[in-house]
């Protein structure tokens, strides 16, 4: 819920694109006006920068519940570089924002010129269950069909029964599983629309 003031047309162009789904950044053109976002809205916008620790912080938390803080492919080393890994390659990597703390994450990586991968979908424990995932994979979902992406493919392991779930109700099917160093691994794919 947005409380707004003296919107002059530059600021009215930006919140409309916010509810259109585009990125703007709060704070930077808002000079007299006034926003509020209740405690349950989430905003999720485009990584920046400044957000690397968070990420790193949220990403090896959502590991550590899962048991997996041994070194593996889930140790995305990707992290170290998310603006050339993902942002400068056909790619993408979302956060989500509540009460100015990054909460939710998720990013997409080209792997053809027809297929996306979805990479890094975290939610932070306290705030599971509240539908910020689904809001996140959507828009990358949205991203993928803009770059052209006809076919999206991630994977989870077999201990995450949650994601597994999550991605089925998404439309996502298993198309086979592997071990990878330790940890037997699910992998999914979707045609897009």
């Amino acid at each position: 819920m947005f409380i707004k003031r003296k919107l002059n047309p530059k600021i009215k162009a930006e919140f409309s694109m916010f509810w259109g789904h585009q990125e703007i950044r709060f704070g930077t053109k808002f000079e007299e006006t006034e926003m509020a976002v209740t405690k349950d809205s989430l905003i999720i916008r485009r990584y920046e920068s400044r957000d690397k620790e968070s990420v790193r912080n949220l990403h090896w938390l959502a590991l550590s519940i899962n048991t997996l803080v041994a070194n593996g492919p889930w140790d995305d080393g990707d992290l170290h570089d998310i603006q050339n890994e993902y942002l400068n390659k056909n790619g993408e990597f979302l956060v989500g924002v509540l009460n100015n703390k990054i909460v939710g994450m998720g990013a997409l990586r080209k792997k053809t010129d027809k297929i996306g991968e979805i990479k890094l979908m975290r939610v932070h424990p306290d705030y599971q269950r509240r539908g910020y995932g689904q809001l996140i994979l959507d828009k990358l979902e949205a991203k993928a069909r803009q770059f052209g992406y006809l076919i999206l493919c991630l994977d989870t392991t077999t201990k995450q029964v949650p994601a597994q779930n999550f991605y089925k109700r998404n439309g996502y099917h298993e198309t086979h599983r592997a071990v990878i160093s330790y940890m037997e691994t699910i992998f999914f794919e979707k045609h897009l629309e």
